[in-house]
Formats: structure tokens, C-alpha cells, sequence
């Protein structure tokens, strides 16, 4: 440094800027379900929508109709590559909202299929990922009742996009919610995280991780049931798809007004994400799953929901990973394996964009 800077400039005085949040315009970080996902909810639609069921911004709405209990849910599908290995656009597009529906406890009934098309797109592509929705819907046990289909010039798309709805009944006596998370409820996650965004990752970027990593996409309805045939009393499910199991955590942690506590060690992570996780960078809590769910139970029903989900194939990896807590409401923290504490924040966008 040259000395005349070096007699007028104070290092104990420089600042390392926050990140701009306030975005004029929409972002990738915007569609990531992290902060900028959340302030975008709370800013922009829920004001404009203002009902106390928006409100609830859980997985899928739980609504009263003629005397039924019935969950309905929508999503939008962007995935970028189409096919990767272990599924696909199709597939997403129906196992994405089967599983919303499911994370209230309901069993999923029927879909709609709402495509976009790019001017130029083959034939063959559409086809291929309309067959892979029906074989999805088939092995889910869910009916593609009703669609629409849109097309744009060339240039103005990615080729397919797909939006589904979907609804399902919700068993009498079943209040799945992130509100309902309670201090001292066992956090169980159904199977090895992280294999989705690095399934994703390897093809779109082209990297090999030395094995070829599989999506985990799948239906998660017959594995909710099964935990409910245990207790009915299960209080909060949901899958951790953008923004991980760290952005999950997160946020039943701040809708429930409770702390979540992790043991490092036990999160099931696969050799195969550590090391494409430690090459790029990238930590696995933030990293997008399409067939896992997490499970806040209460600790005296724990032991039995584990051994029912490690009886059901979507949920042989099933393992505890920590606690509900008093302690630091609206945080979670993990206990490492060298034995101090991390603050496990809520992403502020998705660390790979266009993951489902």
C-alpha cells in the first residue's frame, strides 16, 4: 500500500456491505425458496391476495367444502435439463405435488396438467414427458383429470414448462402444519439428502463426481400413510425441495415460533454429495432433494414412526437428525462433529437455480 493511503486509511473502519434485498426488479434468488422467495410471498403476494389460508403458506391449503377436508395444491415446473438421471420434467411435475398434498396428510386424488410450449420444441420431447407424467401418476395413484396447453414464439420459452394442481382428502383428526411444531418433537428425515441438485448439477455443468448420481425424485403419499396409521398426531411434514432441508428447517422454525436442533452426524448425507458438496463449495442442508421429506413428531410416538418408515421403501434410509427446541425460537443451529454449534440460516436464493 502506498504510504500516503497507508497514513489516512483505518482498517478497523471498512465495512463488508450487506447484499441489496431491495430488488427492483425479479431475480433468479427470487424463485430459489430462500429469503428472497419468502420476502417476495410476503410483500408482493400475500398482501395482494389477503386471506388467512394464503396466509398459512404451508406445502398445500387445507380447505373446508361441503363437509369435506380436502388439500389442494399447484406448482410450476422449469427444470433445466428436461431428463437427468432418475427422472424427469414429467416426472417432477406430478411427484412435485403429489408430495405438497401429501405434506398435509392427505391422500392425493387428482391433477391437472397445464403445459407451456416453446415454438421449435420436437414432438418427441413433449411426448416423452407426457408419457413420463402418466407412468408418475400411475405409480402415485393419482388421475390426470384435466390440463391446457399454451404455445410461445421461438425464443420466448426454454423449450417445455409445466404447471400441476392437484387435491386430496385429508383424514378426520390430522392437523399437519409448521405451526403445530412443538418443543421436544423428534426431527426425523425420510432418507439420504442432497441427490437431486447434484443430480441436476452433473448433467447441466457436465462435472463428474466419479458415480453417476440419481435423482431421488418419487411419490411420497403411501410413506405419509403409513406414518399416520401409527399416530394420526403427526405435527409438521414437509419436503425439503428448493433451498434444502436448511430452508425447511428454517421455516417451521420461524412459523412455529420454536428452535431446531441438528446433530451433524447423523443427516444422511451420501459419499457421493459430500464430495461433489465439498468440490464445488456447496453445503448439503441447502442442496434440493424431490423425494425425501422431514418429520417433527412427538418424542413418544418417535421410536414407532421411524420403524414404520423404515419398513416402506421411500423411507428405508429413515434417520433422526435432531430435535425440537425452546431454546433460540426461529433459528436452527446443528451440533458439529468437533463439538461446537453453527447457525444453519435460511438461504438467501438457491445455490443452483432451476432445480425443479
Amino acid at each position: 500500500m502506498p504510504e500516503q493511503l497507508a497514513d489516512t486509511v483505518d482498517p478497523a473502519n471498512w465495512t463488508c456491505p450487506a447484499p441489496l434485498r431491495d430488488q427492483p426488479v425479479v431475480v433468479m434468488g427470487h424463485g430459489g425458496g430462500g429469503a428472497l422467495s419468502a420476502e417476495l410471498m410476503e410483500q408482493v403476494f400475500v398482501p395482494a391476495y389477503g386471506n388467512a389460508t394464503l396466509a398459512g403458506l404451508a406445502d398445500s391449503a387445507v380447505l373446508e367444502l361441503g363437509g369435506v377436508r380436502l388439500a389442494f395444491s399447484t406448482d410450476s415446473y422449469v427444470v433445466r435439463p428436461l431428463f437427468f438421471p432418475g427422472g424427469s420434467l414429467g416426472d417432477l411435475a406430478v411427484n412435485g405435488t403429489v408430495n405438497d398434498l401429501a405434506m398435509s396428510g392427505a391422500r392425493p386424488a387428482y391433477l391437472s396438467a397445464a403445459f407451456v410450449l416453446e415454438e421449435g420444441v420436437e414432438l418427441t420431447v413433449v411426448g416423452r414427458i407426457a408419457r413420463a407424467m402418466g407412468a408418475a401418476a400411475e405409480a402415485a395413484g393419482v388421475t390426470i383429470a384435466t390440463g391446457d396447453t399454451k404455445v410461445v414464439e421461438s425464443g420466448h420459452g426454454d423449450g417445455v414448462y409445466v404447471t400441476t394442481a392437484g387435491v386430496g382428502l385429508v383424514p378426520d383428526g390430522v392437523d399437519i402444519r409448521p405451526q403445530r411444531a412443538r418443543p421436544g418433537d423428534a426431527v426425523i428425515v425420510s432418507g439420504p439428502i442432497g441427490l437431486h441438485g447434484v443430480a441436476i448439477m452433473s448433467v447441466r455443468e457436465g462435472l463428474e463426481f466419479g458415480v453417476e448420481v440419481a435423482s431421488d425424485t418419487a411419490p411420497l403419499a403411501d410413506l405419509v400413510a403409513a406414518m399416520l396409521v401409527v399416530t394420526p398426531d403427526i405435527h409438521v411434514l414437509r419436503d425439503p425441495t428448493r433451498g434444502g432441508l436448511a430452508a425447511s428447517l428454517n421455516e417451521i422454525a420461524r412459523a412455529s415460533g420454536t428452535g431446531v436442533r441438528l446433530q451433524e452426524r447423523a443427516v444422511p448425507v451420501p459419499d457421493a454429495v459430500v464430495n461433489a458438496c465439498g468440490f464445488l463449495g456447496l453445503d448439503p442442508l441447502y442442496v434440493a432433494n424431490e423425494g425425501r421429506l422431514v418429520a417433527f413428531v412427538p418424542p413418544s410416538a418417535a421410536d414407532e414412526v421411524l420403524a414404520a418408515m423404515r419398513a416402506h421403501p421411500q423411507g428405508a434410509g429413515a434417520t433422526l437428525i435432531g430435535e425440537c427446541v425452546a431454546d433460540h425460537p426461529g433459528m436452527v443451529v446443528v451440533a458439529t462433529g468437533l463439538g461446537g454449534t453453527r447457525v444453519v440460516d435460511l438461504p438467501l436464493g438457491e445455490q443452483l437455480p432451476r432445480i425443479c
